[in-house]
């Protein structure tokens, strides 16, 4: 099978390519040795199969980032068959600085000439054949966003692929051309692939070939020595970046036509003039993702509750409110959750009646434990992939990039660069790849921080308890709009998140914050194929935990509710093993109100589900279903999954400051066991407990303070007091006027000797 390798800059269009090429043939899994993700997939319209390499998006092949690394070692170490070079065609010059450095490996290439059709409207032209002809490999015009030229793209790897090619370069008219050259030779003579490639990055002072290249250094070391230049002196690594633009702007810019067009603001120009005021651009993000909470969790949408008559249901079926709920109409994602509801009631009726002559301890466990939990998750599903793809809509579409434009002047002031939003935002999503996606910080401190509160940026698992909860709040005590106390719980954790990197960047974590440079890409309409085939891949990963680590833990749930230390089955629930052991632990939880000061009989249920959730989050919503089934001896199907919560608050007697604490709880504590594991890969040893511990009494003390200021709302005062003073003996630290860590007041330089 051919192997083609698609290498180019960040939004230059390469994954978009790439799902064209591949479409449901996409595989996702992570590089060896690191947790960078990798794509791969077949394009099956060839001659012959190809499979398809999607490498990360880079800007040269220079060692500074994870990705650069990957991309350069995959081309010189696997040698690829072909590489696709993606060029943003709307910004020639700078993504040629790339095509420069790959035309120096010896791999056949074809150059793909991407966005041409934004190009032509633009009004602007590009002679490609001429480029071809300069460059001298061969360029095909597409649009992978419109899928044109894909065929002749594909037709021109089978052509160029088993035709060797040996590297150029572009710096043959420099006064470095005479060192690269003899450089080039000494490594060919060694037998070295690629040897203009590795020459030129020995020149650079490239740390990876200086380490695997010692003797030819030295060679490198002598000339320096003679070699003077008034610009940049012996600093060779830019006097080759300066070579390359020097170059393209020479040879290349002539083949781009601008149109004569009198200056005027682009449509994104105009766009950002709004959405990037420095004013009004956070208030606005804030709108926009209110309105998607509100999409997708509203149980009022149009806010007509009490403005129209009766309530409309299909009162005895399984869809009952499925369209409108206490005279408010459903948001799209209640009335999926609804339809989806419907359907797994529908399930839990035809499995019963299946297992109407099997023994009762088999119809417990099939309906009552394995489906029940399951179910519980399922039902959320439409709910968790409707935010994932109004996210990602904002995402593709270029919004979220010009928020991290925005927040970096806010972010500067906590300590972080813009740069950390993006994983802070993919934690919305999940924890695992926002944690993977912190590779992209250079300072280690700030993507410590990062890491660190990635958490509370609650990911689509934590979604569940949050809705729950919420739902049974307004059901038993009668407070309305569940998006907006969701909304104001998401608000919450990014304060917490805030706070935090505020408290960590002036303590433990102290450094200059790095510079953030950004491209800013064209505003444009999202891809529906890209978009399904990412929902898709969410669904199945969402499915997988769904059937392995939540049917595991449903299973143990359901026989630990059930059975006694003698291994009997058990009618009540507090002689349970579940029971004994969530007692032990419930008295360290009354300080957050869901301890010991709950009904004796049930003080334990909601440490129990907090602990399962350390598994996978979605186990809370599993277990709440599960023991509130055992609880009120029901069916668990014949309640929603805010009902099994609404079932636990009437046998605990929880009050509602212990429910937003619990909440806050579980947003803030130790996520599950997949994002602790990827945390441990991506943090220094050094790092590793301290989060750990981090996260846990960052979430008993937020957790704690819910609780007593929503109960006993005077000692705000108390904790305002205590917060000033932190804050104060910060400050002072920070000044050098005292040293926290020896907890001595320094003397001023100048004493008075009488004094």
């Amino acid at each position: 099978m051919i192997r083609v390798a698609l290498a180019g800059n960040p939004n230059s269009g390469k994954t978009t390519l790439f799902n064209s090429l591949t479409g449901s043939t996409a595989h996702v899994g992570n590089w060896p040795g690191v947790t960078v993700d990798k794509r791969d997939g077949v394009y099956k319209k060839g001659k012959e199969p190809m499979q398809i390499i999607d490498l990360p998006g880079i800007y040269s092949l220079s060692p500074y980032t994870p990705e650069e690394v990957i991309s350069r070692n995959y081309i010189l170490d696997e040698k690829p068959d072909c590489i696709i070079n993606i060029v943003d065609a709307t910004n020639l010059e700078r993504n040629l600085y790339l095509t420069t450095q790959l035309m120096e490996i010896d791999v056949p290439m074809v150059i793909a000439l991407n966005m041409i059709d934004a190009v032509k409207k633009n009004g602007d032209k590009i002679d490609a054949k001429t480029l071809e002809k300069k460059i001298g490999i061969k360029v095909v015009e597409i649009s992978a966003l419109r899928e044109t030229g894909l065929t002749e793209l594909m037709e021109a790897c089978e052509e160029v692929y088993s035709t060797p090619r040996e590297g150029k370069t572009v710096l043959e008219s420099t006064d470095l051309n005479h060192l690269i050259e003899d450089v080039r030779i000494a490594l060919k003579y060694k037998g070295i692939d690629s040897p203009l490639f590795h020459a030129v990055k020995l020149v650079e002072n490239d740390e990876i070939e200086v380490n695997q290249h010692q003797e030819t250094v030295k060679m490198i070391d002598e000339f320096k020595a003679t070699f003077k230049d008034n610009v940049f002196g012996t600093d060779f690594e830019a006097l080759v970046a300066d070579g390359r633009y020097k170059y393209i702007n020479k040879n290349y810019s002539s083949v781009v036509t601008k149109k004569q067009k009198k200056e005027k603001l682009s449509k994104s120009d105009k766009a950002d003039k709004v959405l990037t005021h420095k004013i009004w651009g956070i208030p606005i993000f804030l709108v926009i993702m209110f309105l998607v909470y509100h999409l997708t969790f509203s149980e009022n949408f149009l806010f007509l509750a009490g403005a129209v008559g009766e309530q409309v249901t299909l009162e005895g079926t399984a869809f009952e409110g499925l369209v409108l709920n206490g005279g408010g109409v459903n948001s799209p994602g209640v009335f999926l959750q609804t339809v989806v509801g419907g359907l797994t009631n529908l399930v839990d009726e035809a499995l019963r009646n299946a297992l109407a002559t099997s023994p009762a301890w088999v119809t417990g466990l099939l309906c009552d434990g394995v489906w029940a939990g399951i179910a519980a998750v399922l039902s959320f599903v439409p709910q968790v992939l409707m935010l994932f793809m109004f996210l990602s809509m904002l995402e593709d579409s270029g919004y979220m990039a010009r928020v991290a434009f925005i927040l970096d002047r806010m972010f500067r002031k906590f300590g972080l660069s813009g740069r950390s939003f993006m994983p802070m935002i993919m934690g919305f999503g999940c924890s695992v790849p926002a944690m993977i996606n912190t590779r992209t910080l250079a300072d280690e401190k700030e993507k410590v921080a990062t890491i660190r509160v990635i958490p509370f940026f609650s990911c689509g698992a934590k979604l569940p308890i949050l809705t729950a909860i919420a739902g049974a709040i307004g059901t038993q005590f009668g407070l309305g709009n569940v998006d907006l106390i969701t909304f104001g719980m998401y608000l919450f954790g990014i304060v917490v998140a805030i706070a935090t990197v505020l408290l960590m960047r002036n303590t433990s974590l102290k450094g200059d914050t790095p510079p953030f440079i950004m491209e800013l890409p064209a505003y444009h309409m999202p891809q529906p194929k890209n978009l399904a085939l990412l929902l898709w891949d969410k669904l199945k990963h969402y499915l997988k935990k769904a059937s392995t680590i939540i049917f595991a833990t449903c299973i143990l749930i359901w026989f630990l509710s059930n059975f006694n230390w003698k291994w009997q089955m058990v009618d009540n629930i507090g002689e349970s093993i579940l029971c004994n052991v969530g007692e032990l632990f419930t008295p360290l939880f009354t300080p957050l109100g869901f301890g010991s000061q709950l009904n004796s009989n049930y003080s334990w249920v909601f440490v129990v589900a907090a602990v399962t959730g350390l598994i996978a989050k979605e186990n809370v919503i599993a277990t709440f279903a599960l023991i509130a089934a055992v609880i009120t001896g029901m069916d668990p199907e014949a309640f929603s999954e805010a009902e099994s919560v609404v079932a636990m608050i009437q046998a605990t007697g929880i009050t509602v400051p212990a429910l937003i604490a619990y909440i806050m709880f579980n947003m803030t504590t130790i996520p599950c066991f997949a994002a602790v594991a990827t945390a441990k890969g991506e943090l220094p040893k050094k790092y590793y407990r301290t989060t750990i511990l981090f996260w846990l009494v960052t979430s008993y003390l937020v957790g704690t303070m819910t609780y007593l200021v929503g109960t006993w709302p005077w000692t705000v005062a108390i904790f305002i007091a205590v917060i000033a003073l932190v804050v104060t003996l910060i400050v002072l630290n920070n000044k050098g006027k005292i040293n926290l860590s020896k907890l001595k007041i320094k003397m001023p330089k100048k004493v008075n000797k009488e004094g």
